[in-house]
């Protein structure tokens, strides 16, 4: 018969309603029982595991940092070298020469003028004589007054009806200012040649000396098929290839070309190939020539404000921006190759940190002064009631946009900009706290229990810190864990303007941040998306953990 009885209890005890429980059940296992039932609490509870999993775990194990730039090579046109046309004299000088500093100047208005007598800024007489039928290579001379009779003199005659200013007598140079035997007439030494020429060697280590200069470009400016120059004999054509022992040595063009590169070469048949085209296309076209391998290279050219740019597919060291998700890169490269998922699960420790810091600030001080506010009463709440009044007052976009102006003044590091940016939206957001802190305080110290504590004697600071504030600990739970959602939009909110985490650290609003160009977010989803999914889901978790603390510390609830 016991045993009977024994069994009937045991399945009385089996079928207690959710009254008889609270009698065998602590109030903390009630409260546990009834939030682990909300099962979209349970969801957001895995979720923010989840998300510091990935924070946290994810960022130590992952083999990026977050500010680690990827490079791509590609092929990129891209400039190669510059021709321009040579449109000032090249002065290629005598060994222990020199020349005025105004002679460039001075020889151009010469030329302009055909007066190829003239004096320099330092008083100087000079003459040009030009080499050649309509050339534009001339011989420089430095001259010195000469004693000589005109009148008469057949080389002066000849030089006259030729159109010139100088002639040669008993192999020395002579040069006059004038047309009739009264010109002063001067003695010239040769200091240099002048032309609009420039010479390329077949061989980049070749030297040329002023010998060479001197009579390549009067044999090219006479038309005359070979030349002396340091014991070598020369051949030279119409389009100014000269060869020595019939081998290719020099080229001698009106262009000058320039490498993009110092280090690169360009030899002479490449600059023949290129001044061939720009004759035959005019300002843009093309043409190929072969490389060191043999291999045909197509360059572009393009004059532009009487320079021809060329260019040639160039293999080139790029960021690898907005790359698209693969195997090396989950979530793709962003707008300064950065890896998304890196920056994502960095993002996410600061966007948590803060919200959690943030957090902790707000119920710390709402705990204190709404503590001691509902206590005390009188005219310490309504101090204090007024101090939350003002700060609720103060308008925080504003602020913000002070704050970030004054951290871009001072250029503040991405950590300094964290720490501020946890006080300055802790210490506006605490108000919230303070007032419920005090609202369920002036309900709780009327009741039995604080009048048994006074009678007992027990101290203030034991009688709110240890009696009132516990029995608050519920609501700020649930109001804490509802904020931490609205703490993170903040932050999200704040980056996204430019107010908050700056490059290269990265929040999960400064990645957003960075998709500012609509063409951008419209191409690359994967650059915001994933960012704004994390913070929809960050949210929203703690929002079902916010409702289902509510509902379990209710104890009207039943479920």
């Amino acid at each position: 018969m016991s045993e009977v009885k024994n069994n009937e209890v045991k399945k009385e005890e089996m079928h207690l309603d959710d009254a008889s429980r609270v009698r065998v059940l602590s109030p903390g296992m009630m409260v546990l029982k009834r939030f682990l039932r909300n099962r979209l609490a349970i969801v957001g509870m895995v979720i923010i595991v989840c998300m510091f999993l990935f924070a946290f775990v994810g960022g130590a194990l992952y083999p990026y940092s977050e500010s680690k730039v990827f490079y791509k090579t590609e092929q990129v046109m891209k400039e190669f070298a510059g021709a321009t046309e040579i449109d000032q004299f090249q002065f290629q000088t005598a060994e222990g020469a020199k020349l005025p500093s105004d002679i460039n100047s001075k020889a151009l208005i010469a030329v302009s003028k055909g007066q190829y007598v003239f004096e320099t800024r330092d008083g100087s007489m000079m003459g040009m004589a030009p080499q050649g039928e309509g050339s534009d290579i001339f011989l420089i001379y430095t001259l010195e007054p000469a004693q000589m009779f005109l009148k008469g003199n057949k080389d002066f005659d000849a030089a006259v009806e030729a159109g010139r200013n100088d002639f040669e007598k008993d192999g020395k140079v002579y040069m006059f200012n004038g047309t009739d035997f009264k010109a002063d007439v001067y003695e010239g030494t040769e200091v240099a040649v002048a032309s609009k020429r420039s010479f390329t060697g077949y061989s980049k280590d070749t030297k040329f000396t002023y010998d060479f200069y001197r009579n390549a470009l009067v044999a090219f400016a006479t038309k005359a098929t070979s030349f002396d120059a340091d014991g070598t004999t020369y051949s030279i054509n119409e389009e100014g290839l000269v060869e020595a022992n019939g081998e290719g040595y020099a080229v001698v063009s009106n262009m000058n070309f320039n490498a993009i590169d110092p280090g690169t070469f360009l030899d002479p048949a490449y600059k023949a190939a290129a001044i061939e085209a720009f004759e035959a296309a005019g300002n843009s076209g093309s043409f190929e020539y072969a490389d060191a391998d043999g291999n045909n290279v197509e360059y572009r050219f393009e004059k532009k404000k009487g320079q021809y740019i060329i260019k040639k597919y160039q293999e080139t060291r790029l960021i690898d921006t907005y790359a698209s998700p693969s195997k090396a890169h989950l979530v793709g490269t962003d707008a300064n190759g950065m890896d998304l998922l890196a920056r994502l699960m960095y993002g996410g420790r600061i966007s948590l940190m803060i919200g959690f810091v943030v957090v902790f600030i707000e119920v710390f001080i709402g705990m204190v002064i709404g503590g001691v506010a509902g206590f005390f009463g009188g005219w310490v709440d309504n101090l204090l009631m007024r101090l939350v009044d003002v700060v609720y007052c103060i308008p925080a976009m504003p602020l913000y946009l002070i704050l970030g102006s004054i951290m871009d003044y001072y250029q503040a590091s991405p950590r300094a900009r964290i720490y501020l940016l946890c006080v300055v939206m802790a210490v506006i957001g605490w108000v919230g706290i303070a007032r419920i802190v005090r609202g369920q305080i002036l309900s709780l110290r009327e009741q039995e229990f604080m009048v048994a504590a006074e009678a007992l004697g027990i101290s203030t600071y034991r009688r709110i810190f240890k009696h009132l504030i516990p029995n608050v600990i519920p609501q700020l739970i649930v109001f804490a864990s509802m904020g931490l959602g609205e703490v993170i939009l903040s932050e999200a909110s704040l980056s996204f303007l430019g107010l908050g985490i700056k490059y290269p650290a990265a929040s999960w609003g400064s990645i957003i941040n960075a998709v500012n160009d609509s063409y951008v977010m419209t191409n690359y989803l994967f650059v915001w998306l994933p960012a704004g999914t994390l913070i929809l889901l960050t949210v929203l978790a703690f929002n079902f953990i916010g409702d289902g603390l509510r509902d379990a510390f209710d104890p009207k609830m039943k479920r």
